[in-house]
């Protein structure tokens, strides 16, 4: 599998520079992340900060903790916050604070697995710095990566961060409850990023009404059974 880091934009080229020697060395460690998570789903959620990653996880684990075990890594440059809203609605959750850095990179990914138990876990989702430029660059060993875009954000985000959705499987749009009242179309983001991806899915949610969320979760509960049996075939 081409790792995420390695993906570009059409008519690009990559210079070999210490920025390249970086991501090269993120792969490797990302690639350890694969091998040793290769029994779990694993989930890259990214976005702009604000719209809405921590609700979902929220609202996720509410209508999935009878049926699955989730964990979640959260990526923030500082304070705990995220993590603790989590943990309030009984997620196990890990805070991982990046000291500023705009991104997570796989080795903060290594160091914060022997922190949270994961035994039993049949998905764990990393809730990545809220940006949609740096943490394109970097595979984290995820199976899958999701980027969220909220209404209040405007419908072109997608042409204006192309990498981050040439790397991502699904794109949720969230907050659909303000679609009255805020100039977002969901044909023209849509459009847009299936110029980019045309393989990318896309479902639309609301954390607040629930619209969607029961889609969002089918989508997580037939990705892990799709790993679970790729994981039986290959041990």
């Amino acid at each position: 599998m081409t790792p995420k880091s390695n993906y570009a934009p059409v008519g690009s080229v990559w210079c070999d520079n210490t920025t390249m020697n970086l991501l090269k060395a993120n792969d490797y460690v990302a690639k350890i992340i694969r091998e040793k998570l290769k029994d779990l789903l694993v989930i890259n959620l990214c976005s702009s900060p604000g719209s809405g990653k921590t609700t979902l996880m929220q609202e996720t684990s509410k209508l999935l903790n009878e049926k699955l075990n989730m964990a979640v890594l959260v990526g923030d440059p500082e304070t705990e916050r995220d993590a603790i809203r989590m943990k309030q609605v009984g997620i196990n959750a890990l805070q991982i604070v990046t000291g500023g850095m705009c991104h997570i990179e796989a080795q903060m990914i290594l160091q914060a697995l022997d922190h949270i138990n994961l035994d039993g876990v049949d998905v764990l989702i990393i809730e990545n710095v809220g940006n949609l430029v740096c943490p394109a660059a970097f595979d984290l060993g995820e199976d899958f990566r999701v980027t969220m875009i909220s209404s209040t954000e405007g419908d072109d985000k997608p042409k204006k961060y192309p990498r981050m959705f040439l790397t991502s499987e699904l794109m949720l749009v969230s907050k659909a409850d303000l679609l009255p009242y805020v100039p977002f179309s969901i044909n023209a983001v849509t459009q847009d990023a299936r110029d980019i991806n045309a393989d990318l899915e896309v479902i639309t949610i609301s954390s607040l009404n629930g619209v969607g969320l029961l889609q969002w979760c089918a989508w997580l509960e037939r990705k892990i059974i799709e790993k679970k049996q790729k994981s039986f075939r290959i041990n």
